[in-house]
């Protein structure tokens, strides 16, 4: 009788190639252990199982105990990145900040500032903001040439109630480039699946690979 170290489908589980499930490194070594020894015992006397399978079993253990501790070294070296990122972006708390984004919020007075690059020259660029109803607002920012874009929305002036916007450029050489809107880095989180969260007025919460610019603190006055 051959009974197969780590390739079993038989009805109380399926195990295939070098994933183990559930398992760690000296429990799999264990059941290893057994399984090779209870091969030996059934093997064929009058057609003994090739020792080089043996070896290739033993190869195979050994490149999935690797596994193994290769995935629980990654998951810790990741653990320890997301909490150092934590406590270097807890630092800039009460900075302004560039985020990349689609959406901005706005509160109906406070004008919000923000930014785009261009790669080529457009004679005729709009910044568009779409309300929640599907409604379009438009700011004119005339012919620009290739590089920055600044651009401000005044909520006030353009009678935009307060409310979450898409927002978009559009350019004569119908090219889309992505918006940076600026904002002050409200907190820090470390959530639950390992990814830091950033909240940002004019932005809202937001993933930390948003974040695009460090534009400082605003300086106080006694």
């Amino acid at each position: 009788m051959t009974v197969s170290l780590l390739n079993n489908n038989s009805s109380t589980g399926t195990t295939t190639g070098t994933s183990i499930t559930g398992n760690t490194a000296s429990e799999t070594s264990d059941m290893f252990t057994k399984l090779l020894v209870a091969q030996i015992q059934n093997q064929d006397p009058l057609s003994p199982t090739d020792p080089a399978q043996f070896v290739q079993q033993l190869t195979q253990l050994s490149q999935t105990e690797s596994l193994q501790n290769m995935a629980s070294i990654t998951s810790a070296s990741a653990s320890a990145l997301s909490s150092l990122q934590v406590m270097a972006l807890g630092g800039q708390v009460g900075s302004d900040v560039m985020i990349n984004t689609s959406t901005v919020k706005l509160d109906g007075s406070t004008k919000v500032t923000g930014q785009a690059t261009l790669t080529a020259a457009s004679t005729s660029t709009t910044l568009v903001l779409t309300g929640s109803d599907g409604a379009r607002h438009e700011v004119a920012l005339g012919t620009q040439a290739p590089g920055i874009v600044d651009f401000s929305i005044d909520p006030a002036n353009l009678g935009l109630p307060a409310g979450s916007y898409t927002v978009a450029l559009e350019t004569s050489s119908k090219e889309t480039p992505s918006v940076n809107i600026q904002g002050r880095l409200n907190n820090v989180r470390l959530l639950s699946n390992g990814s830091v969260q950033l909240n940002v007025s004019n932005v809202g919460d937001t993933g930390s690979d948003t974040l695009s610019a460090f534009n400082g603190k605003a300086a106080t006055t006694i």
